[in-house]
């Protein structure tokens, strides 16, 4: 599937701001699954470019603004093409033994998805080691998206775990660390995907940017899962990286001199064609 995708985040200003620096986290990423043909960052007023890979291998653009301005737009374009991929066979549990010690870093708690009781508190049932992996992990997204509650007014990027486990009301990234607060207590290694949907109106969070959970499935690799929206993220999801939570790979963050109380817009399309 080729998905064409534009993504604009406007800052308007009520006095002028300079020495804008801006960390971009917006370049599709080449992989197995899909394939960059095109990328490119528009900013407004100039800027100075540089890019980097992360710890996780995503490519991160530093956008500097030096000049006075009291708007400032940056807008993303892609073009990648999405491939089929083959899904994995039943597994037990027990196979995940020896991948813990290499996976640490997607088991251990971290500030957005601390330690807890997690499969307890959200109504789980803990496998045993005999259990089927992948058919949990499938059954596990679809029991979310029952549970919870699609709301975009409902969270923002600083309610923590424990309120949307009460309120039962939030977004992807909500419903994203809820699967991986349980997965990682069940010693599956789990990590935070950012990307985009391709919808065509079916599914929620298309949007703005998504997010969904890759799981380590021993012998196969990392497969994602959307509890948002109970399916796989298969063709329909354009993967721009992943991290331990949200933090990790967050659009666009940054800071800036002057300025006063910015607001913020933005726009995600995602065409695509099959």
């Amino acid at each position: 599937m080729r998905c064409e995708i534009r993504h604009t985040t406007e800052y308007h200003y009520p006095r002028p701001a300079w020495d804008s620096f801006n960390q971009v986290r917006l370049h599709p990423s080449n992989e197995t699954r899909q394939s960059v043909r095109l990328f490119h960052l528009n900013v407004t007023p100039d800027a100075e470019i540089t890019s980097h890979k992360d710890y996780f291998g995503a490519i991160v653009h530093h956008v500097h603004v030096h000049e006075h301005h009291r708007h400032l737009i940056i807008e993303a374009q892609a073009i990648v093409d999405t491939h089929a991929v083959t899904l994995p066979v039943p597994i037990p549990f027990s196979e995940l033994r020896p991948e813990r010690g290499r996976n640490i870093e997607f088991l251990v708690p971290s500030p957005r998805v601390p330690g807890g009781q997690w499969p307890e508190l959200f109504g789980v049932a803990r496998p045993g080691p005999g259990d089927d992996l992948p058919g949990f992990l499938l059954d596990l997204t679809s029991h979310l998206r029952r549970r919870f509650t699609y709301d975009p007014s409902a969270t923002d990027v600083r309610t923590p775990l424990a309120e949307f486990a009460q309120t039962g009301h939030g977004v992807c990234q909500d419903f994203t660390h809820a699967m991986l607060g349980i997965t990682r207590q069940l010693g599956i290694p789990a990590r935070y995907v950012s990307g985009y949907l391709y919808s065509g109106g079916e599914m929620r969070g298309a949007e703005a940017t998504h997010a969904w959970v890759e799981c380590l499935i021993p012998g196969y690799g990392w497969l994602g899962y959307d509890p948002t929206n109970d399916c796989l993220a298969l063709e329909k999801h354009i993967k721009i990286g992943h991290g331990r939570e949200y933090s990790d790979v967050s659009p666009v963050r940054g800071t800036y001199f002057g300025g006063g109380q910015g607001k913020l817009d933005v726009a995600v399309h995602v065409y695509g064609d099959q």
